[in-house]
């Protein structure tokens, strides 16, 4: 090479950038517990509209939150509750729920977050890790009791559809499993009414909520939050006021809410998207927050959106697909909406551009995260272009720190692809009474730094942003070749006959792995959502189905040969499930996917 032709790059390459980066801290982290931090937003919001719930006609004003909330402690505390004792809750979006959360933040009560969608395989593993083995669905509830040792439960006899009444009696008659339920709303039956504890805490001195709250801080752990378990079991991450305080608090920093803004929510309070990028973001910056509906709905959602005038609109990608799914009511006006959040699953590209383009959300922010961290991670700024939005989860959230590593544990130049690792405040303090799960995913660096070992795959731009590519134990393998399931499911959703894709490994005699694609086509009858299993549905008859060899054609055309899937499923088609299994919280549960594709290969599905 001649020094004619050489340029500054050849001549001095420039060093290898490795995968790490640490977010800003200039902004101090807020010392305060969640009941402090309702307190001090009272002083400064305390008559402005907190939180409204439209199917129950609830209208809260920050006072009214904390003054029912301090009668709810008050009467905990005359039940014998103490800070460190564990509360269970299980109910769908209300009033009722926020003013229990609150209650046991300012006792210092570490609430346990029921999920009242659990599937039933998340339910076996409750059964065989408290030594319960029975399949009945009051053993397994019993089971989370038992090894959280809730004293109280707060719960409704109805969640959405769900009947939980005969449940409830259950427990009742159930010697040991808790003291006593209290029925936030509807018929209370033998148990106790949520407006019996609303007396009683209301007859009690200040003064017994002072001297029993004393001993607790920031730090302790206030939260048992369960996780949606993807790729395993449910696990209860342990987090704590600090964490949830500030975590909720940068997020809606990137999102820029004021006092002014209104939130439509209707991810469930069960869930971190729900409680902490809900709720809890809005709190911290003296907004409005507005649940929809018990459990998610459609068609209250976009009624909200309207009447409320609502700013904001959270949701993961299957709730947006609902909306979107539908015909605007008469009427409709959502010239408010500038921003909200579109996480918790991976997000098709023309779903944001229906955020934009439809909705009007200009400034929505992309945002990754996990229960064990707080949640939030990653999240893209307001006013950062829609381009980096459509493609990134944004850059490192404040005072978080995060790399990609190896299979061996090593930090990755950037621009190649690991698991993504995060450290710093936000960290569970562990797994609930599971240190085997804990020391899987937590581990601490040569320097002695403790790591979150996340199990999602990412890589790292140069600008600092990064992106989400699936989760590490997705990636498919085959011949030695990585491939990709979201590159291929972002492929096939292009395809004009496509409206649905997950792609899964199936074994494979000779390559040990192949790809596997679940398809739905456009027209079809949407493919219903289920828990805990594949069933029903049926698609249209008039929806134009493309040959499998067609798919493949329009996957290689992009992609490489050996990402055309070999298996190809039509949702609802064929003895095909219509439904897909998800998690509580709206996640595919790629594992039970992977298992029925392998299935149905074995039974002899054609195949490439």
């Amino acid at each position: 090479m001649s020094l004619e032709t050489a340029t500054e790059t050849t001549l001095f390459p420039s060093p290898t950038v490795l995968s790490i980066l640490h977010g800003d801290s200039e902004v101090p982290l807020l010392d305060f517990t969640l009941g402090e931090l309702l307190d001090f937003q009272c002083k400064r919001y305390g008559s402005k509209e907190c939180l409204v719930v439209p199917w129950t006609g609830a209208r809260w004003t920050y006072d009214r939150l904390r003054e029912e909330s301090i009668r709810l402690a008050k009467a905990l505390v005359a039940r014998g509750l103490r800070p460190g004792d564990r509360i269970g809750i299980m109910a769908g979006n209300c009033e009722q729920y926020v003013s229990v959360f609150f209650a046991c933040m300012k006792l210092g009560c570490i609430l346990v977050i029921l999920n009242n969608t659990y599937t039933a395989s998340e339910a076996l593993y409750a059964l065989k890790f408290t030594g319960t083995f029975s399949f009945a669905p009051f053993d397994w509830i019993r089971s989370l009791f038992e090894v959280t040792e809730c004293r109280i439960l707060f719960a409704t006899p109805q969640i959405g559809h769900h009947d939980n009444g005969q449940l409830l009696r259950q427990l009742r008659q159930e010697p040991g499993t808790v003291e006593e339920i209290i029925i936030l709303r509807g018929p209370p039956s033998h148990f106790t009414p949520y407006t019996t504890l609303l007396e009683t805490g209301a007859i009690e001195s200040d003064k017994i909520l002072e001297a029993a709250s004393k001993g607790f801080s920031c730090h302790d752990v206030c939260n048992l939050q369960f996780t949606s378990g993807t790729t395993g079991n449910p696990k209860a991450a342990m987090l704590t006021h600090h964490s949830l305080v500030n975590n909720s608090r940068f997020i809606g920093d990137r999102m820029a809410l004021t006092d002014q803004d209104v939130l439509c929510c209707p991810p469930p309070l069960f869930h971190c998207f729900g409680l902490v990028l809900g709720l809890l973001a809005i709190i911290t910056h003296g907004g409005k927050v507005v649940y929809p509906a018990e459990t998610f709905d459609a068609v209250a959602c976009l009624r909200v959106i309207s009447e409320e005038r609502c700013t904001a609109l959270h949701g993961v990608p299957a709730m947006f697909d609902s909306i979107f799914s539908l015909p605007r009511p008469e009427g409709f006006d959502c010239s408010a909406l500038r921003t909200g959040i579109i996480a918790g699953a991976p997000v098709p590209r023309h779903l944001m551009e229906l955020m934009v383009n439809e909705l009007g959300m200009t400034e929505f922010t992309s945002s990754y995260g996990l229960t064990e961290a707080s949640p939030t991670c990653f999240n893209a700024f307001h006013n950062d272009p829609t381009s980096l939005k459509l493609t990134t989860v944004g850059q490192v959230m404040p005072h978080a720190h995060a790399k990609i590593v190896d299979r061996q544990g090593r930090i990755v130049p950037v621009g190649e692809r690991g698991e993504l690792c995060i450290a710093g405040y936000q960290l569970q303090r562990g797994y609930w009474r599971n240190a085997e799960k804990t020391n899987e995913v937590m581990i601490r660096d040569g320097d002695g730094v403790l790591w979150l070992h996340t199990g999602d795959e990412a890589v790292f731009h140069r600008d600092k942003t990064c992106t989400i590519t699936g989760r590490f134990k997705d990636i498919i393998i085959r011949g030695g070749e990585n491939i990709y399931p979201l590159e291929i499911e972002s492929r096939l959703v292009q395809h004009e006959a496509i409206d649905r894709a997950i792609v899964v490994g199936v074994k494979h005699a000779r390559y040990g792995e192949v790809v596997a694609a679940f398809l739905q086509r456009c027209g079809s009858t949407p493919a219903t959502t289920q828990r805990g299993g594949i069933g029903g549905g049926y698609p249209s008859p008039t929806a134009h189905r493309p040959s499998d060899e067609n798919i493949r054609e329009w996957v290689r055309l992009k992609l490489g040969r050996h990402k055309g899937p070999a298996h190809i499923f039509w949702l609802g088609e064929d003895g095909i499930p219509a439904t897909v299994p998800l998690t509580g919280s709206g996640k595919v549960r790629k594992f039970e996917l992977a298992q029925l594709a392998g299935q149905l290969v074995t039974k002899g599905r054609p195949k490439l």
